[in-house]
């Protein structure tokens, strides 16, 4: 039987996550449906893959304006500009390794959740050297240019207001679908939320007398979390004996310095590095601080929490930020002050929290890994 490919990109998490969401929904399928995750840089040349990966965490953490100003700028640069056609010959001439892998795996169908190796395989299948379908997820809340591929068997929106914004850029509407973005199945827990909490808070052997306020910072460990914990912990006032869990991801500085902190916070901060267990501490959670990634807010809203959102990367995230501030589930701080001042207006305000987590839940698609699979294996 041939497997489904599922195409990733490790430039930031989210792309990877989504891959591993589709895999892990396809295992637990009844039959299971075979199911192989290929990081497409993995089999790119060394020398792309470091400029692609290691520049785009760089230039997002260290020049913001400008990668603000590049993100602007190929957005509204056509795709047949002379730039992009560089780009996409760049690209190809990086990409040996990853056509033969593609050729070697033999795939039914492909589901990419990058643009780049749909672009690749387009141009493929456009020759005449590539057989199966190959599908799209868009894994934001707003559309790039980037992610328009003509041509491909189907597109995967989280909105529909993502789906209006391919059509309008030229997509086939008939080939369009708003399944959201596809998270983990652990982030798909049917409970009832209070229960799913009370069992999660027992589980991580928190403090069940006491609010959770879970900061993370994504699994690259970006921005100063040490600095969000100490002003969090450091709020008066009602409402604010709350304890906090910092997921630091692979910054080992960071983890290193919120494990000092601790022991000056007696029982109310719980310092955590890289974790596969970021369900259960949702789970727990009464307010997710987070950056506004794709998939972390997919995952927020699969299981219906309310956020407060910081530091987002100019571009996607501002544009995700701003569909949750519409929404409701959401709310913004600019900096370190504002961080201080709503935090502690949240948990001072309980029917504020509720009233998020309901606009949370109802945004949520903790069932759209099965809606792809469903397209994909023809069953919708």
């Amino acid at each position: 039987m041939r497997p489904l490919l599922v195409l990733s990109v490790s430039a930031g998490n989210g792309h990877v996550r989504a891959a591993q969401a589709l895999c892990a929904a396809a295992q637990a399928r009844q039959p299971a449906c075979a199911a192989v995750h290929v990081d497409a840089m993995a089999h790119m040349a060394a020398g792309f893959r470091k400029v692609y990966t290691d520049w785009y965490l760089q230039l997002v953490q260290r020049a913001p304006d400008l990668w603000s100003y590049l993100h602007q700028k190929s957005d509204s640069t056509p795709h047949s500009a002379a730039s992009q056609r560089l780009r996409r010959g760049i690209e190809r001439a990086s990409a040996g390794a990853l056509l033969r892998e593609v050729r070697r795996v033999g795939p039914a169908a492909i589901v990419c959740t990058h643009f780049l190796p749909a672009e690749l395989l387009m141009r493929e299948r456009n020759r005449g050297r590539l057989g199966c379908p190959v599908w799209l997820q868009v894994t934001d809340y707003d559309l790039h240019n980037m992610w328009i591929v003509p041509g491909l068997q189907g597109y995967f929106a989280a909105t529909q207001e993502v789906a209006f914004r391919m059509r309008e850029r030229g997509l086939d509407a008939l080939r369009l679908h708003v399944t959201g973005i596809p998270v983990m199945p652990g982030f798909s827990r049917p409970e009832a939320p209070a229960l799913l909490r009370a069992a999660q808070v027992a589980h991580l052997g928190l403090d069940p007398a006491r609010k959770v306020v879970l900061i993370a910072s994504g699994g690259a460990g970006m921005g100063d979390l040490p600095a969000m914990a100490a002003r969090a912990l450091a709020l008066q006032g009602p409402g604010c004996d709350f304890q906090v869990v910092a997921v630091a991801g692979r910054n080992a500085a960071a983890l290193a310095s919120l494990q000092a902190l601790a022991p000056r916070h007696a029982g109310r901060l719980r310092a955590i590095g890289f974790t596969h267990e970021m369900d259960r501490l949702m789970a727990a959670a009464d307010l997710v601080v987070t950056k506004p990634g794709g998939l972390t807010i997919s995952e927020c809203l699969a299981l219906g929490k309310p956020m407060l959102l910081v530091s987002p990367i100019p571009g996607q995230e501002e544009h995700n930020a701003g569909f949750l501030l519409e929404e409701g589930a959401a709310w913004l701080a600019y900096d370190m002050i504002g961080l201080g001042y709503k935090l502690a207006r949240l948990m001072a305000a309980p029917d504020t929290l509720e009233r998020m987590a309901q606009r949370s839940r109802a945004l949520g698609r903790p069932d759209a890994a099965q809606q792809v699979l469903d397209r994909v294996q023809g069953r919708a």
